[in-house]
């Protein structure tokens, strides 16, 4: 039974020593401290006579045989006292009945947390303490000297994280069924370390997205080193991302790291996809070209091809030796001085058409080079015994070269 029961609320100080912050577990949203708990109350029937006012003081034998507060810790996941190398409590009885009641207790308690910031984020936990039986009508939770109820030990550090202040506050807490409760808080604010994310995960992302940028410098048609590297690049940011949502908790919101990891693969991605398009691209144009080809053949369906001297120094037997064409059409010295000024446009015309690199200057040039085709027109121009005009090439080399060889006439006369 409590001291001064039926009377008003029996007052119980607190303070606590935090010894260690052992540990800060993102994924199960908790945190594990170790503290020194004492109790400060008044009970007279504990009081004794003492000519020098010393104090006594007993082991956690005689807890178990006297009034001690029942304080809890709200929220906590597994808490013990230790007791090594004995259960470590001691109680202390002072003459006037005061009395004082100190454990070592280690205790994982859950802690919100918000990772939409994360890993440039600050966290807020709290410890919170309260009696499991009394209400505040009958028991007084309070912070014995306030602010300075709660100590730590100055070497508390943490690897990822940096300890900003610790600091107390009270409040009632309110359950339906039983009633109003006097709670303590422990609050202590930590700040994220981001050099370690810097070195793990925003260093090697950001490598990887130049590394796949590298694919663009190499040619197109070496197609296993370009494959290679972006499937590397591709799967290596994977592995990234995995490994980072592996040590956090699985939120339904989106993290800071996240969206630069994901733009980041979306980078890499597109690398691959480019070289894909190019790809295609490529092929498609490589198909036209070679419809084309097979459209236009190179050979124009003739034979014996041989390059004009544009000096004019060839023989009448070379002009007349054109296959299927009858050798009794002879040309005089006006019509071979007129196939001369025809080649030398006809010439230039390859020339300018090969610099544009247009395919009809391209299927010309091949043409130019034929003397016998040259021949033949001019012969069909000015025979009236035409040529039967059996062949695509022809036809296409008629349309183009028509005006031109009838410009160079007219200059002639």
């Amino acid at each position: 039974m409590r001291p001064a029961f039926g009377g008003p609320a029996i007052p119980v100080g607190v303070d606590v020593q935090v010894e260690s912050l052992d540990s800060i577990s993102e994924v199960d949203m908790d945190f594990t401290m170790t503290l020194y708990l004492r109790h400060y109350w008044k009970d007279e029937r504990l009081a004794f006579p003492s000519a020098s006012n010393k104090s006594m003081t007993f082991d956690g034998r005689l807890v178990k045989k006297i009034w001690v507060p029942d304080v809890f810790f709200v929220h906590s996941k597994r808490s013990f006292t230790h007791d090594t190398t004995t259960d470590n409590i001691m109680l202390r009885v002072f003459p006037d009945g005061h009395v004082l009641y100190s454990m070592r207790i280690t205790v994982t308690a859950m802690c919100n947390m918000d990772f939409s910031h994360f890993p440039l984020d600050s966290q807020t936990c709290s410890l919170e303490l309260e009696s499991y039986a009394y209400t505040d009508e009958d028991l007084m939770l309070y912070w014995k000297n306030g602010d300075e109820s709660l100590k730590t030990d100055e070497k508390i550090s943490l690897s990822q994280f940096l300890i900003q202040k610790f600091h107390t506050t009270s409040r009632l807490a309110f359950y339906s069924s039983t009633g109003w409760y006097n709670r303590l808080y422990i609050n202590f604010t930590l700040r994220r370390h981001i050099f370690f994310f810097l070195l793990q995960t925003y260093f090697p992302a950001t490598l990887m997205v130049m590394l796949s940028w590298v694919s663009f410098w190499i040619d197109r048609r070496a197609v296993p080193a370009r494959v290679s590297l972006g499937i590397t690049t591709v799967l290596t940011m994977s592995t990234i991302i995995t490994g980072v949502n592996a040590s956090m908790p699985r939120v339904s919101y989106i993290k800071a790291v996240d969206i630069y990891l994901w733009v980041s693969f979306v980078f890499v991605f597109l690398s691959v996809l480019e070289y894909a398009a190019v790809n295609y691209l490529t092929t498609v144009q490589e198909r036209k070209e070679r419809k084309l080809r097979e459209k236009f053949p190179c050979m124009c369906g003739m034979l014996h091809s041989r390059t004009m001297m544009l000096d004019g120094s060839y023989s009448e037997s070379e002009a007349n030796s054109l296959a299927g064409y009858p050798r009794s059409h002879t040309l005089t010295e006006e019509d071979r001085q007129d196939k001369i000024v025809v080649h030398l446009a006809l010439s230039n015309e390859s020339n300018t058409s090969r610099k544009k690199g247009l395919l009809k200057g391209q299927m010309g040039l091949r043409i130019f080079q034929n003397t016998h085709a040259i021949d033949k027109y001019s012969r069909f121009t000015r025979s009236s015994h035409p040529v039967k005009k059996d062949s695509n090439a022809f036809q296409m080399f008629e349309i183009l070269m028509k005006p031109r060889i009838s410009v160079v006439k007219k200059k002639g006369k």
